[in-house]
């Protein structure tokens, strides 16, 4: 077939693929946009196209630089929520929201507690005054029920920046500075060895995992780490989740039921069989309530495998 005429055809299969899309979300009802504006109190957009009613809401309540420049909502700092038709009537919701430091772990809590899912956190930008973080969320059900959700990460972050105007720069609770972690009641909580170093304390569990077909575990980096400093009554706990997608959300509960706070949702590799996310935390308390909400996620990961 000459080269024009090939080009032709595929503009024609091209046209008529785009057609059949817009005549199928035509045909599709479309989400109750009145009740998602009346719930969020946000103004909405629909794409016809795609039949999607996306609400936003641009984050102009407190000065950013980015790199020494102050930025502006349309480069990349509004928040917002897309509403679409899924089966039986119900309807998908994914959407990021735009946090401080101090609003992130409040809006994972007002976003479970309202039955949405947080499906990633991390940075977009570098040098930014103060930090920005970005909360991606999603959620399967009536435009009331997650409409009412989007209205709930907003309402909590509007009341942390009403009570404090200005992004706080710690977590409350202090940390003694001088590590002296007793590991003997960890390992028991746990129930594994752990590792002493200048007194803190370190577990690590591996994961299986293939990556390009090739076998890889702990040592490689799949694997879940969980590291204690300060004292035991004033201590601190970080470290880092390896978790399938299903899970991720369970195992978020968990952590925010037990008050440790969440600092990243991310892959660490791509093409790794099963696919792994993994979440990085920070939490401060007594040492040994942070190893049991800890033993919490370890026991749960176990029996979700049998």
């Amino acid at each position: 077939m000459p080269h024009s005429l090939f080009l032709q055809h595929s503009i024609l299969a091209t046209a008529l693929i785009f057609g059949l899309a817009s005549a199928h979300a035509a045909d599709t009802p479309a989400v109750d946009a009145v009740k998602i504006e009346q719930i969020t109190g946000l103004k909405g957009k629909l794409s016809q196209e795609e039949n999607v009613f996306k609400v936003s809401k641009p984050r102009t309540d407190v000065k950013i630089q980015i790199d020494k420049w102050t930025m502006v909502p349309f480069m990349g700092l509004t928040s917002w929520a897309g509403f679409t038709p899924a089966q039986n009537g119900q309807v998908v919701m994914m959407g990021d929201t735009v946090l401080f430091e101090d609003e992130v772990n409040p809006a994972i809590s007002a976003a479970f507690d309202a039955g949405l899912e947080i499906t990633a956190l991390h940075n977009h930008f570098f040098f930014d005054q103060p930090k920005v973080y970005f909360m991606h969320i999603g959620g399967i059900g009536t435009a009331s029920q997650l409409a009412t959700g989007i209205r709930k990460i907003y309402d909590k972050v509007t009341e942390i920046r009403t009570a404090r105007p200005a992004p706080a720069t710690e977590f409350p609770k202090a940390i003694v500075q001088e590590s002296k972690i007793a590991g003997g009641p960890l390992e028991t909580i746990l129930g594994m060895k752990g590792e002493l170093n200048n007194g803190m304390f370190k577990f690590t569990i591996g994961r299986d995992a293939t990556v390009h077909g090739v076998k890889v575990g702990k040592e490689m980096g799949v694997n879940t780490w969980v590291a204690f400093a300060g004292s035991d009554t004033q201590a601190v706990v970080d470290g880092d989740f390896a978790v399938l997608e299903d899970e991720l959300q369970p195992v978020l509960k968990i952590l925010r039921a037990g008050d440790i706070n969440i600092v990243a949702i991310h892959q660490h590799m791509t093409h790794d069989r099963p696919h792994y996310l993994f979440i990085h935390y920070w939490g401060k308390g007594s040492a040994e309530d942070l190893a049991r909400t800890v033993k919490t996620v370890l026991d749960f990961q176990v029996n979700f495998r049998q």
